[in-house]
């Protein structure tokens, strides 16, 4: 790839949740495709010092969530895993979820993670996709889930599992830079 086709983030803000038992590469491989990007990261927690991964890896929050704003961030990403049932109890990621949504803000999750805008209220008439354990729970709550890679409305963009991180990353970083490649127009 040439230095001219490269999509930067440079000067963007992109927030991740994180919560105890998160699936360690939904986490890490988004953080570090965002970071190479050119944006800065930041993982927004409930209130620990530290957070393990479901597979062993931990994550020390930058920030936690109650303290920040939407107007901080560009986008916001989701990962799976058990934490997205912890998240979505917590009032404060719920806030910041309907505000990003509010603004048109960029908002991506991954495999468990629809569980959090699920609780945030966000998904109803939407397009999305996640783990197929929890499509009954996107329908039942108005979402229409679709078995895809990745899956964009509006603001939303949703893949299903870890295989899909690559589609998924490419995906966020064309909508956060505004820029759609052919590949992640609608679908």
């Amino acid at each position: 790839m040439e230095k001219h086709d490269m999509i930067e983030l440079s000067n963007r803000k992109i927030g991740i949740l994180v919560e105890d038992l998160f699936e360690d590469l939904e986490l890490w491989y988004p953080a570090i495709r965002m970071r190479e990007a050119g944006a800065q990261v930041r993982l927004l927690g409930a209130g620990q010092e530290v957070y393990k991964g479901k597979r062993g890896l931990t994550a020390n929050p930058d920030a936690e969530v109650s303290m920040v704003r939407s107007s901080e961030f560009d986008g916001l990403i989701i990962p799976g895993g058990y934490a997205p049932d912890h998240l979505r109890r917590h009032e404060p990621v719920l806030e910041l979820v309907r505000a990003m949504d509010r603004e048109n803000k960029p908002i991506a999750f991954i495999c468990h993670a629809g569980w959090v805008p699920i609780s945030a209220g966000i998904v109803k008439g939407r397009r999305v996709t996640s783990f197929q354990a929890i499509r009954d729970d996107l329908v039942n709550a108005g979402a229409q889930w679709q078995d895809s890679a990745v899956v964009i409305d509006g603001n939303l963009i949703s893949s299903r599992h870890p295989g899909d991180l690559p589609d998924f990353c490419r995906a966020i970083i064309a909508r956060i830079a505004h820029r759609q490649g052919a590949a992640f127009e609608e679908s």
